[in-house]
């Protein structure tokens, strides 16, 4: 069953993350993204241009940018739940994108450009690829929905978003243009970057009691916003798997219905969370041939997961839903999501 399936990843997760976090201690380079350093910190970092901030969403490093200014403009409101920011759940946010740069799926996979390769622009995010094409809506428009929250405070400048080359109409290029385009969207990353403004601006109780409650709070707004992302995105870009093989495409759409499920759980998505549950992600993009559970070059539990995550799509399917349905049953009280999160994290520490 599904809920087997689940309990599977559960299971064939805790061995490698164990190794993976004793490998990344939080001080070591390799927690950040690729990159991560070279990255602009800030808005102003970015070149201006006929009075407008210019990013470029289709280049690797100003992609990083955005999310390194959202960081940064947030660490005041999560400085109670980790040194160093690392306690920002938005962290999962670059270090997805991140992975999905360091095994090669931001490039182009139908290999017409050089888009993405070391021998071509190694920084280029090829708007034909699924994965990059899907995260632009988990990074551009956060981002501008965290501008239109006032995250930033009052900005000099608009803000312009540099169009990919092709297939331009998939996605939108200013806070007004992304209103007008996809208001439900802009509306939930709005309202988790207003919830945290406000929450910390009126924090006249700071019991651990108090911030807890709210950061589970923050982490349902953020998941809410995260999947509604997807869901929007999901159906625009069906057409972009194509390009892959048949493994890497069925781990994409996997993948993406696995989100549905760590979304209802409320799963923190700080440094060492995430960097601790990517450890099991394929470190390759898939090719014809990959039969999991015996992908030569996969660790065992890389190969499980694999497994699972198709095992719980299929039981979804199956079911018409019903099984996520379930499962956000299941994590609708506090009791029920922190077991939930035990199910997963029990994963990471054992």
């Amino acid at each position: 069953s599904g809920i087997h399936a689940l309990l599977v990843v559960a299971a064939a997760l805790s061995p490698v993350t164990a190794a993976a976090r004793s490998e990344n201690d939080v001080s070591g380079e390799d927690v950040y993204p690729p990159l991560w350093d070279l990255a602009p910190k800030n808005l102003l970092d970015f070149p201006v241009k006929d009075n407008k901030i210019v990013i470029s969403a289709w280049n690797y490093q100003d992609r990083l940018g955005v999310y390194k200014s959202l960081l940064n403009a947030s660490a005041k409101y999560f400085g109670a739940f980790g040194p160093q920011n690392s306690g920002n759940i938005l962290w999962g946010l670059p270090l997805q994108h991140g992975w999905q740069f360091h095994t090669g799926r931001l490039a182009d996979p139908s290999g017409v450009t050089s888009c993405g390769y070391e021998n071509g622009e190694l920084l280029c995010q090829s708007v034909r690829s699924w994965w990059s094409c899907m995260n632009f809506y988990l990074a551009i428009i956060p981002f501008l929905g965290a501008v239109e929250a006032g995250l930033f405070g009052q900005l000099p400048y608009e803000i312009e978003i540099l169009p990919p080359e092709e297939q331009k109409e998939d996605f939108c290029y200013s806070v007004k243009d992304c209103w007008s385009h996809m208001p439900k969207l802009m509306d939930d990353w709005k309202a988790f970057f207003e919830v945290n403004n406000f929450l910390k601006k009126h924090k006249s109780v700071s019991s651990a009691r108090f911030s807890s409650f709210k950061l589970d709070d923050a982490l349902g707004l953020m998941w809410k916003a995260h999947t509604t992302s997807l869901a929007y995105a999901l159906p625009k870009f069906q057409d972009r798997l194509k390009y892959f093989s048949n493994p890497e495409a069925n781990f994409g759409e996997d993948w993406a219905n696995a989100v549905d499920f760590i979304a209802a759980t409320h799963f923190s998505t700080d440094l060492l969370n995430t960097n601790n549950f990517q450890a099991f992600l394929p470190q390759r993009i898939l090719v014809e041939g990959d039969v999991p559970p015996s992908i030569r070059d996969f660790s065992a539990q890389q190969n499980k997961v694999l497994v699972s995550l198709r095992a719980l799509h299929k039981a979804d399917k199956l079911t018409g839903g019903l099984l996520l349905k379930l499962w956000q049953k299941a994590m609708s009280t506090e009791a029920g999501r922190k077991m939930g999160r035990q199910l997963i994290e029990s994963l990471a520490s054992s």
